[in-house]
């Protein structure tokens, strides 16, 4: 297996359908940056021992809720944490852990998107069971 076909599977595994809609976006204007994506962090850095998917994605939104203005990042990726296993208290109290070291506005932040998400996934859930 290649490191593209590698790095497919696992981002097919944390970020389910949209994982496609990430690569498509990046096709036409910036394709290295795709490679990169898939080679470098989802084949060589998401599948090393050690950490399973949970963590890096627990690791991964602490990384972008402490950057800030990452929003579109951290909507991937509580999306990423969801699909992997990760609960939404599990999620909250990750952001809570952080408020001693970045503050409120950032976790407040970072909470505000987490909502926007749980929204949305909860409609997702619902429109999957109704069409089954």
């Amino acid at each position: 297996m290649t490191r593209i076909e590698n790095g497919q599977q696992t981002l097919a595994k944390v970020d389910g359908e949209a994982a496609a809609n990430v690569m498509d976006s990046l096709k036409d204007v910036a394709p290295d940056v795709g490679k990169y994506i898939l080679e470098f962090a989802f084949s060589d850095i998401y599948n090393r021992s050690g950490l399973d998917l949970r963590q890096r994605e627990m690791i991964t939104i602490t990384t972008l809720l402490t950057q800030g203005d990452t929003a579109d990042q951290l909507k991937v990726h509580l999306n990423g944490s969801l699909n992997v296993g990760l609960t939404r208290e599990e999620i909250i109290e990750t952001f809570i852990h952080c408020i001693p070291y970045v503050g409120f506005p950032k976790v407040l932040n970072a909470i505000s998107v987490a909502k926007e998400v749980f929204s949305e996934y909860d409609e997702q859930i619902k429109n999957k069971s109704r069409s089954n």
